[in-house]
């Protein structure tokens, strides 16, 4: 179980790291956050990834298990496979409190610092991230910032120019060097330019103004504080005292993940059943199957108690009633068939 954790892990974390690593090197985040984003990111997914672990450990021992004829050896030493049962609903239950406790509290915790993060990140801008030929976009695009040649280490700006609004005016500025302060997030940004010209334009053509300039100060306004309501990062206490169809799903997932680990592991006893020297790949087949059948469905139900078609109860509870009688069919299906024989 500890090595298939430790492979989705390392598969998830390079799959981050290549879109955190771009982020980095268009210069969106500095590279400095990106081992602190990937951290958080891989605290988030790991009330997927433990249940997906456990599931498959499972599935693959038990069935390694039938097919050696290992499993008959141990029923004859008086392990049947309610004892194997035991065994997983123990490992199971152990594996649904640190799951929990992850998908309540350390997940939104994570999706805060995340948040957090990435926006003093994005709020900070370096003239060294600005890359030569490139237009850069402040503000969702009210400024757009373009330099022709980039002197990183002296930190100057040649051949440029900045478009803005300026009330009902565009304001276009060129000039022949600028510099760009670093600066942090809160802080008031400004650029500094020598040596170009001034234009607002109006955009009824009647009242441009044309100004030359030797140095020129432009101050843009500070980022507004993001106060969007983020629900994935909301304390789970928040999520549990609203009345509002999108947390009540949201809660329900949260508190949910350990009952699906819970399942999922039952489900694993007797999918993973086979002949003896049967292709390893019968029984994942069919359990992959089901993975993606339950989580396919959890989403659509969680959907359906966001959007109000489905009240608060059931909500999505009702959905966790199929694995159940999925895995009470094929336990009781054996026994019926040889008393059928």
């Amino acid at each position: 179980m500890f090595l298939g954790i430790t492979l989705l892990v390392i598969v998830f974390t390079g799959y981050t790291f290549a879109i955190k690593l771009s982020e980095a090197a268009d210069g969106i985040i500095p590279l400095s956050v990106v081992a602190r984003l990937i951290g958080l990111k891989s605290v988030i997914t790991l009330e997927v990834l433990l249940p997906t672990a456990l599931y498959l450990s499972i599935i693959a021992a038990l069935s390694r298990f039938h097919r050696d004829s290992e499993m008959a050896a141990i029923n004859t030493a008086g392990v049947g496979e309610a004892g194997i049962l035991r065994s997983v609903i123990i490992l199971s239950v152990l594996i649904a409190v640190i799951v929990g406790t992850i998908s309540l509290f350390a997940r939104p915790w994570a999706y805060r610092q995340s948040y957090q993060i990435e926006a003093e990140a994005r709020a900070e801008f370096d003239i060294r991230k600005i890359e030569p030929g490139q237009f850069i976009e402040l503000q969702g695009s009210k400024y757009v910032l373009f330099a022709r040649h980039v002197d990183k280490h002296k930190g100057r700006l040649q051949d440029v120019f900045l478009q803005s609004e300026r009330g009902n005016k565009i304001q276009l500025i060129f000039a022949q060097e600028a510099f760009l302060p670093p600066v942090h997030a809160g802080e008031r940004r400004s650029f500094e330019f020598v040596n170009g010209y001034n234009y607002l334009l109006d955009p009824l053509g009647s009242q441009d103004t044309t100004l030359k300039f030797k140095h020129m100060k432009v101050y843009i306004p500070t980022d507004k504080r993001d106060t969007k309501y983020r629900r994935r990062a909301e304390p789970s206490i928040n999520l549990y005292r609203s009345d509002a169809p999108e947390d009540i799903a949201e809660f329900q997932w949260r508190l949910s993940t350990p009952l699906a680990t819970v399942l999922l592991s039952l489900l694993a006893v007797p999918l993973s059943r086979s002949a003896p020297r049967q292709s390893r790949h019968h029984s994942f087949v069919f359990a992959i199957l089901v993975y993606v059948g339950l989580f396919n469905l959890t989403g659509v139900a969680r959907t359906w108690v966001e959007n109000g078609k489905v009240q608060s109860f059931p909500g999505i509870w009702w959905i966790y009633l199929v694995p159940l009688l999925l895995f009470i069919g094929l336990m009781v299906a054996p026994t019926w068939l040889r008393r059928k024989r």
